[in-house]
């Protein structure tokens, strides 16, 4: 009995019959699962590929098991290698975005660490100042309110800090 089943699902007119009544149900279920009609279809059309590769090993009343096996499996493949794509574009963005030389990037880190540098440099005062404004976005009038200083004061003491950062940078 088995060798009749298996040449029924090999026969050109049964397996014709089998994914006529099929492919619809199995192309709904993956588009319904997966929500993309394109994979869904492809998944379908590639799982009844396999089952006709295959029909000698795979008998009739096991086959619309396998194909949706063989489509469901199929789709998570392409889904997990999707992942995979998009964690790797993820990881590099930077790199592909800017589209800069290593060259520039390198000099970019080097410009950064001198200016931090530099600021670390700064007087207490003039530092405290400039990151309020710079970095908070701070008016000079805030700054001396906080510091309790005058708004004269604010702005020598950013003025001295830009004079000393463009002095120690090479601005």
């Amino acid at each position: 009995m088995p060798d009749k089943n298996q040449s029924n699902t090999c026969d050109e007119i049964i397996f014709s019959s089998f994914f006529k009544s099929h492919i619809k149900a199995l192309r709904n279920f993956l588009l319904y699962k997966f929500g993309n009609a394109e994979q869904a279809e492809d998944a379908a059309q590639e799982a009844f590929v396999k089952l006709w590769q295959n029909c000698a090993s795979v008998p009739l009343e096991k086959a619309k098991s396998y194909i949706y096996t063989i489509a469901n499996n199929t789709t998570l493949n392409q889904i997990a290698h999707q992942k995979v794509v998009l964690k790797y574009e993820k990881n590099f963005t930077g790199l592909d975005k800017t589209n800069q030389s290593p060259e520039y990037l390198l000099e970019e880190k080097q410009f950064q660490s001198k200016l931090l540098k530099a600021i670390e440099n700064l007087n207490e005062k003039q530092r405290t100042a400039f990151l309020m404004h710079r970095i908070d976005g701070k008016k000079y009038s805030e700054i001396a309110l906080e510091l309790n200083i005058s708004v004269k004061a604010v702005e020598k003491r950013i003025h001295l800090a830009l004079l000393s950062l463009r002095k120690e940078i090479d601005i």
